[in-house]
Parts: C-alpha cells; structure tokens; sequence
C-alpha cells in the first residue's frame, strides 16, 4: 500500500517536505527548511525515517523552503537520486552554498555574543551544513524536462510541469501507470501574466491535490499598480535624501524588481539613482536568468541578457564593496538579501538605515511568522538585529503585487480549471488563517478539502 506522510508545511508556509511510501521505495517531494522561528528546532530534529533508506526526492523548485535541508539529508545518509529541472538544479547548487557561509558565518558571531553575554543557546554552536555538505548534494541530481514522465518505481511515474512560480519551478503529477490514477502537487503555484514567467500549467485531471494555500485568504494588488507605488516610493524617499532599502529573495523576486527599474528608468518614472545588488546569491541567479531564455515568457526572451541590466546597475560581490555603500552621499537603491530580513547582507542595511526617518524599507515580498521582516511590518517599534536593539524610524512600506505566489482567486481559477475536479484535497503551505479561510471559501464552491497535518500518514493513491 503506497502512502504519504505530512513531515513540514502543515499550519506553517516553509519546511516543505512530504514522505511518498510506494511499497518498494520511500521518497520525497520537497525536502525543505523550517524558516519560521517557532519551527527551527524541526530542522535539527532527527529526520522521521532513516535518510539512507530514502531512494528519490522529487524537488518542486530551489527556494530554501523546498530544497533547503538536502545538504543535511545527505550529511545524514541519504545517497538517492534527486529529480529537478536545469534550472532548479542551477540555483540550488547557488543556494545550497549561499545557505551554508551563512549558516557557519552566524554560528562564529554567535558563539562570540553568548560568550561575552554569558549565554547558552538551545541550538548547537554547530552549522546545520556545511559548504562540503552542500556540495556533495549536486552528484545526486538527476535533469528532468517539463512535460515529460519519469518512472521513479515500478508502476508510477512523475512528470513535472510548469508552475510558474520562479524559474524552473514545477508542480508534479505522479501516476500510476496501470490504473491511471494520479495525484498531483502544487509546489509553489505562480500567478498568470505575471512579467518573467509562463502561466502555470493546467491540468485535466487529478484523484488527489496537494495544493500550497500560502494567499488562500487574500487577493494581491494589481500588476498595474507595482509599477505605479514603486515609482512613487522611490521619488518620495529621494525628495526626502534616504536610501531606499528593499529586502529581496535573491531568486526571482531580485530579478524581476530589476526588470521593473529598468522600465521605470526608460520610461523617466524614477529618479535616476544608483542601484545596488548586494547578495553575490542574488548576482548569480541573475546570470542564470540572463542564459535561461527558453524558460522565460516570449516577450521576455527576445530581449536576452539585456532584461536584467542598466547602466546605473550594480551587482555587488565583496564584503568591501557592500560596505562602502553605506558611505555613499545622496539617495541610492539597495536590494539585499535575504527577503525576510532573517539573514544575508540586509541586516547590515537594517543597521545603518532604520533608525533614519528620511529612508525607506520597502517589503515585495511574504514575511513570514517569526522572520524580523514580519516584525517590522506588523509595526514593531524596536527589534533585535544582530543583537542590538534597534528603534524603527524609517518609513515602512510594501508591494504585494510583486508575489510570486497564487492568491485565493487564482488558485481558485487553478483548480477550477480540471476537467475532471479532484476527489481529495489537502491545503498546505498556510499559516492558519490562510488554510481555514480558504478551506471555508472551496467548500462554499462544492469542494471538501481537508488541511493537512503535521506527522499524520495517509492512503496515497
């Protein structure tokens, strides 16, 4: 009997990871980091089943949250083939070594602070991985195209499809190739139109839908509009001679900003102002942007490498280079990572810049519960960086339009769109309101969605 094993994203948005057990073989879809506070602790938890005895993971897309705890899996035993497109496996390589200087980068300052402040953590003065970890992921990848299946075990295959999320990202349909019965998960489901990427893919049918419900209970502002307030944030931070620092996911979301600032630029919207990169991430996966023109939606394409650069753009590599930004006269642009200010080089701009009113902290993208980026933006009037405290004086402000992510309407319109409606629905990828709002807003359409639980088995197909 095949199951499935809810081991992450249950009543929380990140530590993807759903445990597939086909008779033969056990394996993953997704094998992602916790990123919330509140569920650290999960991502230095001994891992539900023996990873050795792990044949497969099923990797949906390269954000942390997705693909994040591979290099852990491995340092723990698992030797399985990893299935992903070119893309993803591209950016994770990226994303697995950007995660792991970090991880042995604050685990040194760390121990310094709690020793001068005569503190024990609860977590371990050890990184979670390290580069070496990270590295010795990339043999077990395996490249899969869209659209075409691959047999993961005797009698079912898996076939991703686009998703439209951020790029290479997939949904996967896993069938069973003698009764045809299929279950299909959602990933990161992205949103229609959207400038960079294809719509996602539709399907024509389903027995079983895990679908992500992260903006189940809410709508994004217009496309329309992004262009518009970011035009508008920035000339109202220049009149006022601050910075405008813009907390960004180094996948996608950096790269798309870049393509709006480069229309605004040419457009005379914006004040013609110095823009920064600073995330060698984020430098990286533009480049991979830049050689993926196959993956990008057609206008895009035809535009090539140029689509992601201006002259007064700046990607910025060293620790030297970032930090003589800050020594810069006038008004400039800064895009740091990490997007939920829980990492990365924007805590350094948090430290210069949120104690100045004249500045602006612009958020596009979702903040987590427990991330200082959702601190910030729920309107806290002090918080801890780097464990100092600071007060917030500087103008908060965000950009919803800017999500990669499905809002309840278009993921509505997503399911909405089989032929033949799914018997079984599982909301994942959900803070509560989100998962029981929406669970309310599908029954009202005739469908009976159940939310997933964190630990609970099920008949899979």
């Amino acid at each position: 009997m095949r199951t499935i094993q809810f081991l992450g994203a249950c009543r929380n948005v990140t530590g993807s990871r759903f445990l597939l057990t086909t008779g033969k073989k056990k394996g993953l879809v997704d094998c992602g980091l916790y990123q919330e506070r509140d569920f650290l602790s999960r991502n230095w938890e001994p891992f539900p089943t023996p990873p050795e005895e792990l044949s497969f993971v099923l990797l949906t897309h390269a954000h942390l949250d997705h693909s994040g705890y591979l290099p852990r899996l491995v340092k723990e035993g698992f030797r399985g083939t990893i299935y992903a497109t070119t893309p993803t496996i591209d950016i994770a390589k990226i994303a697995f070594e950007d995660a792991a200087k970090i991880y042995q980068e604050d685990i040194k300052k760390k121990e310094l602070r709690h020793t001068k402040e005569g503190r024990v953590s609860k977590y371990p003065y050890e990184p979670l991985y390290t580069a070496s970890d990270a590295q010795a992921v990339i043999p077990l990848f395996q490249k899969v195209e869209y659209d075409e299946p691959v047999l993961i075990d005797e009698n079912l295959s898996a076939t991703f499809h686009n998703a439209g999320h951020i790029l290479g990202s997939a949904s996967i349909q896993l069938t069973d190739t003698l009764t045809q019965k299929s279950a299909v998960f959602s990933g990161d489901l992205g949103r229609w139109n959207k400038p960079l990427l294809p719509d996602p893919y539709s399907y024509e049918k389903a027995d079983m839908l895990f679908i992500e419900s992260t903006y189940g209970d809410r709508n994004h502002e217009n496309y329309e509009e992004n262009d518009e307030l970011l035009a508008h944030f920035i000339t109202e931070t220049h009149k006022n001679q601050g910075n405008i620092i813009i907390p960004s996911f180094a996948i996608e979301r950096t790269q798309e900003i870049i393509y709006c600032l480069k229309k605004l630029l040419a457009q005379d919207r914006i004040p013609h102002l110095l823009t920064f990169v600073d995330s060698p991430m984020a430098a990286k996966v533009t480049d991979i942007f830049r050689k993926s023109p196959e993956y990008l939606r057609e206008p895009l394409a035809r535009l090539g490498s140029s689509a992601f650069d201006f002259p007064l753009l700046h990607l910025i590599q060293s620790v030297e280079e970032s930090k003589g930004i800050n020594h810069l006269k006038g008004s400039v642009i800064i895009i740091a990572g990490s997007g939920m200010c829980n990492g990365g080089r924007v805590k350094h701009h948090l430290v210069t810049n949120i104690e100045r009113s004249e500045s602006t902290l612009l958020f596009v993208g979702y903040q987590a519960h427990g991330t200082l980026g959702r601190e910030i933006v729920e309107g806290a009037k002090k918080v801890r960086i780097f464990g100092s405290h600071y007060h917030v004086k500087a103008r908060i402000r965000s950009i919803n339009g800017f999500s990669a992510h499905a809002d309840r309407d278009e993921l509505t319109q997503w399911i909405s769109s089989f032929a033949s409606p799914p018997q079984k629905i599982h909301l994942i990828h959900g803070e509560n309101r989100a998962l029981e709002s929406f669970k309310e807003h599908l029954g009202t359409l005739g469908f009976s969605p159940k939310i997933a639980e964190y630990r609970h088995t099920e008949k899979f197909l």
